[in-house]
């Protein structure tokens, strides 16, 4: 995913002398072939650097891993393993195939993972109280995500113990796979802010969620070394100024909030995105409703816009309406000129279908663009009516401007 930005007097140079087949010159052919860094003898001068640097970013919302996910991914992986002698127990990466190019292809991609990893010890398990197969964290990484989210109502469908696993997983996959892990922290290393840094750009990660589910059974103990990261200003103040002392040229919140079923924000996601927006915040990443909520600029103080989409809608699920299966992928560029000067440019929403069959199992899923009228007829949601094209689109253009619209929609 890494891409490499060159310089017109740069490319000149290359163009002009790539006649001559010195051996210098046959090395950094080869290195760029290669997306590697371009080494030179002599040291690019500070006029020789880009106008700009720029990460591409890619935003999915609730990744769940229903008891009827986890039994095709089992299926799959028997299949997966006789094709390829590889063998699995479950096999989710497949089930991304026809996104796996939008989130491969960013320089950093996001995803809610609304179920714990807590391990076989707690017995894997759907709704109401989740627990993922172990083998999802590999898959995302497969599919080339690279943030992970855990902040949210299903945090702690384990308890407290199991959120611990879910933590050290997570954090063991960050160290084996490169990931980047946010939602999942002890009081030590709650301030302790995730940076990520690209192309010359410093992005930071926060995350809050509203509640918890079954908040009077599943609680931490009061010794607990655990933190939930509840929403609320005070943190919010306190860990974006860390945030910005800590140098980073985007601060991006993830926010677990809002009402199950809408496709309108409440008050209160209305009242944390403008104080996350007066605070500086560059984009809010919110996700829970399970269907796609608005998509908008935010004016703050001092004439700062934050790019808020209050949900992304689900990723992966096997919900029971049609509602619940169309999501969506925000992309969006990051961008930092010459003089450090910051932006977000480019936001487009990627809607997406989530297709399974009448027996609940071939999970897919599809750009909507890619979606058809006999998918549809077959899919295994038809609880409110059967499916059709024109209505799937409406839960896309319902809540989402125009501008930010891919053109079949427009």
């Amino acid at each position: 995913m890494k891409k490499l930005y060159l310089l017109l007097p740069l490319l000149m140079v290359l163009l002009v002398f790539g006649c001559g087949k010195s051996e210098n010159h046959a090395k950094a052919n080869e290195k760029i072939t290669k997306n590697e860094p371009l080494v030179l003898d002599t040291p690019l001068s500070e006029d020789d650097y880009a106008e700009e640097s720029r990460i591409s970013f890619a935003a999915a919302g609730d990744n769940i891993i229903h008891e009827a996910v986890f039994t095709d991914a089992a299926a799959v992986a028997s299949v997966y393993a006789s094709d390829t002698g590889k063998k699995t127990e479950y096999r989710f990466a497949d089930m991304y195939a026809g996104i796996a190019d939008i989130i491969s292809s960013a320089d950093l991609s996001y995803v809610n993972h609304e179920t714990p990893v807590a391990g076989k010890s707690y017995g894997i398990s759907g709704y109401p109280d989740f627990n993922a197969p172990e083998e999802v964290g590999n898959d995302l990484a497969e599919v080339g995500f690279d943030i992970i989210n855990i902040a949210n109502n299903h945090m702690l469908d384990m308890g407290e113990g199991g959120l611990e696993n879910s933590i050290k997983y997570w954090n063991g996959k960050s160290a084996e796979k490169g990931l980047t892990f946010i939602g999942g922290y002890t009081k030590e290393d709650y301030d302790a802010v995730r940076f990520i840094q690209k192309n010359g750009i410093k992005v930071a990660l926060l995350s809050y969620t509203t509640f918890i589910n079954y908040s009077h059974v599943n609680s931490l103990s009061s010794g607990s070394d655990l933190i939930i990261p509840y929403a609320n200003e005070a943190d919010m103040r306190r860990q974006v100024q860390l945030a910005k002392d800590g140098g980073a040229d985007f601060v991006i919140v993830a926010m677990h909030w809002g009402d199950e079923n809408s496709f309108s924000p409440n008050t209160e996601q209305e009242k944390y995105a403008s104080i996350l927006a007066n605070l500086g915040v560059d984009v809010i990443l919110g996700s829970h409703s399970h269907t796609l909520q608005p998509l908008e600029w935010i004016d703050g103080t001092g004439g700062h816009r934050t790019l808020c989409i209050y949900s992304l809608g689900n990723l992966l699920s096997t919900m029971l309406y049609d509602y619940y299966m169309v999501g969506g992928i925000l992309t969006f560029d990051l961008v930092k000129d010459k003089d450090g000067n910051t932006s977000v440019e480019n936001p487009i929403l990627v809607p997406i279908m989530c297709h399974y069959s009448m027996t609940r199992d071939s999970l897919k899923i599809y750009k909507l663009e890619d979606y058809t009228e006999e998918l549809a007829k077959a899919h295994g949601a038809q609880k409110n009516g059967a499916f059709t094209l024109g209505k799937l689109y409406s839960y896309v253009t319902g809540p989402i401007e125009d501008e930010f619209l891919p053109e079949f929609l427009k």
